[in-house]
């Protein structure tokens, strides 16, 4: 089965590649051609298997670093073969491009010992920089899929409080200060609010507590939370 091998211009044998893997030759080879004219600094060795790899590898410089293109197929049912190819081919990195940006997909990839997950949905020179940054010692994940993770643990966490529901998100920063003792200062300079905003934070604290200082604020904070694990 032909495979394909793209070279930058004025490349040498001292150089490292690429190693691409894709089991579609149309989509390999786009994949190649395209990286090659973004400026990537390798050569592209692009094969449907690692058997076709092994047949020509004396053909092509050192690897410097692998991508596995997994398409639409799911990490679980890849962990072997993605984490083969790291234990294979370490030091140099692999890394897992993808049609999913599943945060889920993300962690299993990277628990296989992918060095990166690139998806789909990103440009190609985020691609070349995910691979830089790879083979430099880093590991590449979507910020989305992060920022979209942050936002779950957030909402999760919001959900599981026994005040969860009562306050707004500025008024509950302030109960969780409150609770810790701080003065109205340092809330203040903490949450980058005036202390007289603070003060306008704590007096519809206490109406909605029930409360009529700020002392018993504190005892039904506690109370409230007094069943909650990382109440402490």
């Amino acid at each position: 089965m032909p495979q394909e091998a793209e070279k930058q211009p004025g490349s040498n044998g001292d150089k490292r590649c690429l190693l691409l893997f894709d089991s579609r030759a149309l989509g390999r080879e786009c994949l190649a051609r395209t990286l090659i004219n973004h400026g990537l600094s390798m050569d592209v060795a692009a094969f449907g298997s690692i058997d076709e790899w092994r047949d020509m590898k004396s053909d092509f410089p050192p690897v410097g670093a692998v991508l596995l293109n997994i398409g639409a197929r799911k990490a679980r049912d890849l962990t072997a073969h993605i984490s083969g190819l790291a234990a294979q081919f370490r030091p140099a990195p692999v890394v897992v491009l993808s049609d999913s940006d599943d945060i889920a997909q993300i962690l299993q990839v990277l628990e296989s010992g992918a060095q990166g997950y690139i998806p789909a949905s990103v440009g190609v020179d985020v691609c070349i920089e995910a691979i830089g940054l790879a083979m430099a010692g880093g590991v590449f994940v979507p910020a989305s899929s992060v920022l979209a993770a942050r936002h779950l643990i957030a909402t999760e966490k919001q959900e599981t409080s026994p005040l969860a529901g009562m306050f707004t998100l500025r008024q509950a920063e302030v109960v969780e200060a409150l609770r810790k003792g701080k003065t109205n200062k340092i809330i203040a300079y903490e949450l980058n609010l005036r202390e007289s905003t603070v003060k306008v934070h704590i007096r519809n604290i206490m109406k909605k507590l029930k409360a009529t200082n700020r002392t018993e604020v504190a005892c039904k904070l506690n109370e409230q939370f007094s069943g909650d694990p990382n109440g402490s």
